[in-house]
């Protein structure tokens, strides 16, 4: 099973957003994550949707950010995308009426739970803003400079 890398590509164009001057159309923001930018227009709907961004149509138009990023959370992204699947592991079904499979899924499922309300509690704790400044961090520790205003083409 592929994984689902939108939590991750959302908080990077987030970020991104943040230290990028005027907007940024679906079109250079699918270039950043080379994908389509209709793909780009549908996983950001669900960001407008909950009021972290903004989308203007027409020329000049593009995605801002509605919110500071001190503001939205790691849970708040992912909540947005429509909750995808914290797990690419399952239960089998081979056998439903085998007693061990039985007990082999509901161990399993107990785990995951457990480990899924660890993982959102965490998502919950952390907002972008943390991410931004520890770039921050990284990016003077390699250059001696302030990180200011990034070019979204480059990532």
């Amino acid at each position: 099973m592929r994984a689902d890398s939108r939590l991750s590509r959302m908080l990077h164009v987030l970020i991104h957003m943040d230290r990028h001057d005027g907007v940024a159309t679906s079109e250079t923001i699918a270039g950043m994550l080379n994908t389509n930018p209709v793909v780009v227009r549908r996983t950001m709907a669900g960001l407008r949707d909950q009021g972290y961004v903004r989308s203007e149509k027409g020329h000049g138009g593009g995605w801002t950010l509605a919110r500071r990023l001190d503001d939205i959370t790691l849970l708040d992204v992912y909540r947005a995308l429509g909750d995808p699947p914290v797990f690419a592991i399952g239960p089998s079904v081979d056998q439903p009426d085998c007693l061990v499979e039985q007990a082999v899924n509901a161990t399993l499922a107990q785990a995951m739970q457990a480990a899924e309300a660890v993982l959102l509690d965490r998502l919950g704790q952390v907002s972008i803003a943390d991410i931004a400044r520890d770039f921050d961090r990284r990016f003077s520790a390699l250059t001696g400079a302030t990180a200011g205003r990034l070019v979204m083409e480059q990532g």
